[in-house]
């Protein structure tokens, strides 16, 4: 990468976040009547639906947080910030238990509550930013509080009706990669005292029971102790998902010196790039089958926004830590790929959902799913990656 290109990457993740997705999301989403964001927008930002979702409340305040403490200290960011928080403070936690809804109504009643955890890690890093940036001893509190309960209940959940029977018990990679990464966020903002040793577990985890050398592939779904399970699910692999969390491995070897890490993030990259790339249309196919037999879930072979704007990070780290021109090679294929399909040149920001071929499937901007998160977070990361630091 000569430094002209550098200097071009830079302005397209350092713009794209401050000029367009961002005030995207700032002119649309903001529920100035009933507090928080609402996120399920139409193509031009219209509202199409009011609930809100608990994941992307935390998300959104997450990220103003982490404009507002790593970017620049602006007003606005931190009072849309506060808005986030106090939506949450008052809507987002079950008072019988403690634990976090998924899914509101526009005025904050409850909907839905999942059997997992994960709407208390956002929450974990949205309070952490926000105590970062106010120095407000409370909400460091609550940042651990929230970070400790997803770790009890992900790994001794209560209270809840188990999905599955206990015939075919499964551990996912999903919980450890959060975990990883709700870590490392909350000892950049609060300190969190024991976040190494709760990242070498997790890692630990991710290397015992989800990397298989013999047929270099990490697995999506394993049994309790590590083995292939040879039905649909088992053997449905995301690679997206495994690329996420292989940047957050080689974000943690960068943190540490680790080259040992910077290794391990890049052999899972390497790996599911391979399953993942589309041969035939370019992109990053949703699921693929561990033996290359056909998958059960009929969206398979669309192109998510979330799992490019991952692999966007994850082939860019790579290059910047190793050195090896093949990581900067698949940086420009993913890199070029998404940004010739997903970007709304007239509305601004990003369809979420497109066909195999790159079409556009569905023309919305955000719904319970996707809001402000894995695209600015794309952006914000690549800009720090190329940057060494914040060139504003």
């Amino acid at each position: 990468m000569n430094p002209t290109e550098r200097r071009e990457l830079i302005a397209t993740y350092r713009d794209g976040l401050l000029n367009d997705v961002v005030p995207f999301w700032m002119r649309h989403c903001v529920d100035r009547e009933h507090g928080g964001f609402t996120m399920s927008l139409d193509r031009d930002g219209t509202v199409i639906d009011t609930d809100k979702g608990v994941w992307q409340q935390c998300r959104f305040t997450w990220l103003l947080g982490e404009l507002y403490n790593n970017v620049q200290p602006r007003n606005e960011w931190l009072a849309l910030a506060r808005h986030g928080i106090d939506f949450i403070d008052r809507h987002g936690f079950d008072p019988a238990d403690g634990r976090m809804w998924f899914h509101l109504t526009r005025d904050g009643r409850p909907i839905r509550k999942r059997r997992y955890a994960f709407s208390e890690s956002f929450a974990a890093i949205a309070y952490g930013e926000f105590a970062k940036a106010t120095g407000e001893d409370e909400y460091a509190r609550k940042a651990e509080a929230c970070f400790r309960r997803f770790l009890d209940h992900n790994r001794n959940p209560q209270g809840v009706q188990p999905k599955f029977t206990d015939v075919r018990p499964t551990r996912g990679i999903g919980f450890p990669m959060i975990t990883i990464n709700t870590a490392q966020e909350l000892r950049d903002s609060i300190d969190l005292p024991d976040a190494d040793a709760i990242i070498d577990g997790a890692i630990e985890d991710i290397r015992r029971y989800h990397l298989k050398p013999d047929i270099q592939c990490v697995m999506e779904t394993v049994a309790l102790d590590g083995g292939l399970i040879d039905h649909f699910d088992g053997r449905t692999l995301n690679p997206g998902h495994a690329i996420e969390g292989a940047w957050f491995i080689m974000a943690e070897g960068r943190h540490r010196g680790d080259a040992s890490l910077i290794r391990l993030g890049c052999e899972m990259l390497d790996w599911m790039w391979r399953r993942g790339w589309d041969q035939q249309y370019g992109g990053m196919l949703y699921f693929v089958d561990v033996n290359g037999l056909p998958v059960q879930e009929y969206w398979h072979d669309m192109k998510f926004w979330w799992p490019h704007n991952e692999t966007i990070i994850a082939t860019l780290m790579a290059y910047q830590l190793t050195g090896d021109a093949k990581y900067s090679d698949w940086h420009r294929q993913v890199h070029d790929w998404s940004y010739e399909h997903f970007p709304d040149t007239e509305h601004g920001e990003w369809y979420g959902y497109l066909h195999r071929d790159g079409r556009i499937s569905v023309p919305l901007k955000g719904n319970l799913w996707k809001g402000p998160f894995h695209l600015p977070r794309m952006q914000l990361t690549c800009w720090r990656t190329l940057g060494n630091g914040l060139d504003m």
